[in-house]
């Protein structure tokens, strides 16, 4: 029998090589056939024409350089109809190589999932990759190959918009989220319900100064390999198929012309085989940087760095034939970008069949499907966090008469969608998005009175409907409001340096607060907002972000408690700006404060405390849990060993509900010093209303280890704390253990 495994298992890595090998053959002879020209081509990606409905008009010259060979990919090309009529163009090319359709495809397709933070504050690595798998299954139905997604970038500055389209502050879960989200998109490459994800923005764009979006990134190369490359090699771990450069400069070297990060690092240690592409106009923008003085020495900066693919800035196209024929760049590096673009294309099926991916039936069942609707809800519903519920207003009782529901957000449909949506210009979106106000109709209909009154705009100081909405809040038993950004307020250019309630919404709270009804804030936003009146007065706030579709359903399903919110924040919520950037997993230092007041000669602020608003992981329940038995199968280990810890969980309150259990680390002393305290394992568990159960963990030397001054990975002997919680200023039982030495 053990013959007969071997055998077999010999022989699928045979075929799998066998696979990988005739791709490889059948890419080096079509490069054989290829002119200098059309190999460049292969580098250009180009924005499309597209249209509402019907056929489009594509510009002249994109016409005939696709049947030139002159373009390799387009972004910004929708549905079937429209990529086909692109593709047929490149049909008619000498050697007929495929276009690559690639879209920013960022949290849902025409579903619109919660925005991606919103998704990280879940903790569920499981409803983020069904996410990504349903967004990657309806654009893939529609003619795309490619999502530029997903943003992999460590965000501990919520000045930076976008913030809202990673995984938060934290390197271990923004590692987890990211490896879930590739698998999600990618499924397996050549099926027709996936597309290629391309893992951005490499690297550390997410550490811009000031958080001021575009601008430099200075850091050591410690902080670099320790904090932000961490998910990027998640990702690459996942199998992702491509990567994308940032727009920063990293410690004075523009991304996009950065050897050290493209061949050094990405295709050199850690031997990447697929392409890199530049963010939109990068290459032509290092001449902006001051880094090259015109195109054609962008150019040879960025092919020379590894950026295979330009996106939008011509510098390719215009530049390298010359650059080869001077001898600056060499052939050689040309085949390299050509050669990682045609074996993605052979990987998608697209020389077997160029239209796959344009199946019309396919994309209307893929954009009609009502199971994608019904997960949109489930993790919808999941992103929302409980941050207050004082005298347990939440959930709201089914027997309630009268609700009043105020604010600028409570009607709006299209605010839902968050930033980075994909406008499908033929979706009608009152079909398309259940506003929060229908959502609570759905919810209560006939069994409660709903009342409505918008208050104030979003912006501005107009405070003309404060009386209609007092009005309308003294006749309801409980009051909703419905209050924050637009959805255009976070996201990418969208840097804000005052971070509060836009317009007189918080004075709106103030004025409803003070009718001495129940009140409940549902806070709309992309990022971490400051919010200190509200969060100190208002009994009962959820954080709502973005939801998408069906953010009106899953917020009612979290008001009336058919949804048990489970949310944890992926990013602590500052009290002030001036904190900023704020983190949970600091440095000590040589004078720390100890406790909340001290400020003489400690490393504290004399006018505001140390700790956010809102903590890293926090987030409440309708339920209670209580931590027990807490157990560690030893306390020395040699780094060859692992320990088992187990403690139990009570669902110590009245309904059931989900925990996520987070488990802590601190290297008490290292050869450099190390955070305070330090994710390095969670998970999320669901428990009965008196259930108990027994949570496992495992702590490894790579949970121990991490880089030293000379960039070294390992671990060092010592002592460790062990801290297991709800959050990361939770925590509800401790020990501590020493890897010994050897």
């Amino acid at each position: 029998m053990k013959k007969i495994v071997t055998t077999t298992l010999l022989l699928t890595c045979f075929i799998a090589f066998s696979q990988q090998k005739t791709i490889d053959q059948k890419v080096d002879a079509l490069l054989k056939r290829m002119t200098l020209e059309e190999k460049i081509g292969q580098l250009n990606q180009y924005t499309g024409d597209n249209a509402a409905t019907g056929p489009i008009t594509i510009n002249p010259n994109k016409q005939s350089e696709i049947k030139a060979g002159l373009i390799g990919s387009m972004l910004n090309v929708l549905g079937t109809q429209h990529t086909r009529q692109y593709q047929e163009l490149a049909m008619q090319s000498r050697l007929k190589i495929p276009l690559l359709f690639g879209q920013d495809v960022i949290h849902g397709y025409k579903t619109t999932f919660p925005i991606p933070l919103a998704e990280a504050a879940s903790w569920d690595l499981d409803a983020m990759k069904l996410s990504a798998r349903i967004a990657a299954t309806e654009a893939a139905a529609s003619g795309i190959h490619w999502t530029f997604a997903p943003m992999v970038d460590i965000a501990r500055d919520p000045r930076w918009g976008r913030v809202m389209e990673g995984a938060g502050e934290d390197t271990y879960l923004g590692s987890r989220i990211a490896y879930a989200r590739v698998k999600g998109f990618q499924g397996k490459l050549g099926d027709v319900n996936s597309v290629m994800a391309c893992v951005k923005h490499f690297a550390a764009y997410g550490a811009a100064v000031g958080g001021r979006d575009y601008n430099s990134v200075d850091m050591s190369e410690r902080m670099l390999w320790e904090t932000y490359l961490p998910p990027f090699k998640a990702a690459l771990d996942a199998g992702a198929a491509t990567f994308m450069n940032s727009f920063n400069d990293l410690n004075g070297i523009p991304a996009t012309g950065n050897k050290y990060l493209q061949r050094d690092i990405l295709k050199g240690k850690w031997n990447f085989q697929g392409f890199v592409v530049s963010d939109w106009g990068s290459i032509g923008e290092m001449i902006n940087h001051g880094y090259v003085k015109d195109s054609k020495e962008a150019a040879l900066a960025a092919i020379t760095a590894g950026s295979d693919m330009d996106m939008e800035s011509n510098a390719y196209r215009y530049n390298l034939a010359q650059l080869v024929q001077e001898k600056k760049v060499s052939i050689a590096l040309i085949d390299d970008a050509v050669k990682r673009i045609l074996r993605k294309k052979f990987e998608l099926g697209l020389f077997e069949d160029p239209y796959k991916y344009s199946n019309p039936e396919r994309e209307q069942a893929a954009l009609n499907n009502p199971e994608h609707r019904k997960a949109a809800r489930e993790v919808a519903a999941k992103s929302i966090v409980l941050l207050k519920n004082e005298k347990n207003i939440l959930p709201i009782s089914k027997q309630t008469k009268t609700i009043a529901f105020i604010g600028p957000l409570v009607k709006e449909r299209k605010q839902n969608m968050g930033f980075w949506s994909v406008e499908l210009p033929e979706v009608d979106y009152d079909k398309q998005v259940i506003s929060q106000w229908e959502g609570l109709q759905n919810k209560v209909g006939n069994t409660a009175k709903l009342l409505y009154a918008k208050g104030c705009e979003i912006e501005g100081e107009n405070k003309d409907g404060f009386a209609e909405a007092i009005a309308v809040a003294n006749q309801a038993d409980v009051v909703i409001l419905s209050i924050g950004e637009r959805r255009d307020m976070s996201g990418e250019a969208k840097s804000r340096s005052n971070l509060r309630l836009p317009g007189v919404q918080e004075e709106l709270i103030k004025a409803i607060q003070a009718t001495g009804k129940p009140v409940v804030v549902l806070i709309n936003a992309g990022r971490p907002l400051i919010f200190n009146w509200t969060a100190d007065n208002v009994p009962a706030i959820l954080y709502t972000w973005w939801l998408g579709s069906e953010a009106g359903n899953a917020i009612a399903d979290v008001l009336f408690g058919d949804y048990n919110p489970s949310g944890k924040l992926p990013m602590s919520f500052p009290r002030e700006e001036g904190q900023i950037p704020i983190y949970y997993n600091h440095f000590n230092t040589g004078r720390p404060a100890k406790n909340e007041t001290e400020s003489n000669y400690v490393s504290a602020y004399t006018d505001l405390k140390n700790s956010p608003k809102f903590p890293f992981g926090y987030g409440l329940s309708y339920t209670s849990f209580e931590y027990s038995n807490l157990k560690l199968s030893k306390n020395k280990i040699k780094s060859t060993e692992n320990i088992e810890v187990s403690l139990n969980v009570t669902n110590s309150g009245k309904m059931a509900g989900e925990e996520v259990v987070q488990l802590y680390l601190r290297d008490k002393v290292g050869s450099v010093v190390r955070p305070i305290i330090e994710l390095k394992d969670f998970q999320k568990i669901k428990l009965n209303a008196g259930e108990t159960k027994t949570v496992k963990f495992s702590i490894d030397k790579e949970k121990l280890s991490f880089y030293n001054a000379a960039l070294k990975w390992g671990s060092e002997p010592g002592d460790f704390d062990i801290m297991i919680g709800s959050s990361s200023a939770d925590i509800r039982l401790k020990d501590s253990f020493e890897l010994m030495k050897q």
